[in-house]
């Protein structure tokens, strides 16, 4: 029995839902969301996608592989996407920017970056809701937060508030598409890119809006 859970933990691909799901189940739905919103290491991790794909595999179909249980889902999402984000302020606070400037990864500087903007732009309250639903921006905008020393009760209402809106949205869009259409399995890739498109429609909305802002302030005499 433990040599066949090793093989089974050795063969997960961490950066596909499916494989993370099946091995891990609503566990590996609490950890991935900690590690990615909490802990720089995690801003590869396929959060949107996971949460959407435990959503599907929730609804009520015998003929899958796997099948989780919907409370069971909710409540891991919800515990490591609100542990993780406060987990990931507290590590700005004590110190994160030296371990953001050690990292050598591009993608992550350029997702720092982005989260600043994001929180000179739009204020500390918006910023942190919008940036749940941009990959890379949600795992360094939290740490991000924490060096800049935003209000930690601004900070804290706010993470919570767009985490509930993300995890619970996305897990009940999975859910619900699968219950209401037959072996939707087969078009999860294409729906996973679609989930991750509509995920920044938000940003692309308050970036319109930022610029016609702009271009209305230049041309006022």
């Amino acid at each position: 029995m433990a040599a066949a859970h090793l093989a089974v933990t050795q063969a997960v691909n961490v950066l596909d839902a499916g494989s993370l799901l099946s091995a891990f189940g609503a566990l590996g739905v609490a950890v991935v969301l900690f590690a990615e919103t909490g802990l720089l290491v995690g801003f590869f991790l396929p959060g949107d996608s996971l949460l959407f794909t435990a959503g599907l595999l929730c609804a009520g179909d015998s003929g899958r592989s796997v099948h989780l249980s919907l409370w069971q889902v909710l409540v891991a999402a919800v515990a490591g996407a609100l542990l993780g984000a406060q987990t990931g302020y507290w590590i700005g606070r004590r110190g994160g920017r030296p371990l953001l400037a050690r990292s050598r990864s591009k993608k992550l500087h350029e997702g720092a970056a982005r989260a600043e903007q994001l929180l000179e732009r739009y204020g500390h309250a918006k910023a942190v809701v919008l940036a749940r639903f941009v990959p890379v921006v949600r795992t360094v905008l939290n740490p991000l937060a924490g060096v800049l020393e935003v209000p930690v009760r601004t900070f804290t209402v706010w993470q919570v508030a767009g985490g509930l809106v993300w995890t619970v949205g996305l897990t009940l869009a999975g859910y619900a598409l699968g219950s209401s259409v037959p072996n939707v399995d087969r078009y999860l890739l294409p729906l996973v890119a679609l989930v991750v498109l509509v995920s920044l429609i938000p940003i692309a909305l308050e970036a319109r809006r930022a610029r016609a802002r702009r271009t209305s302030e230049g041309t006022t005499p």
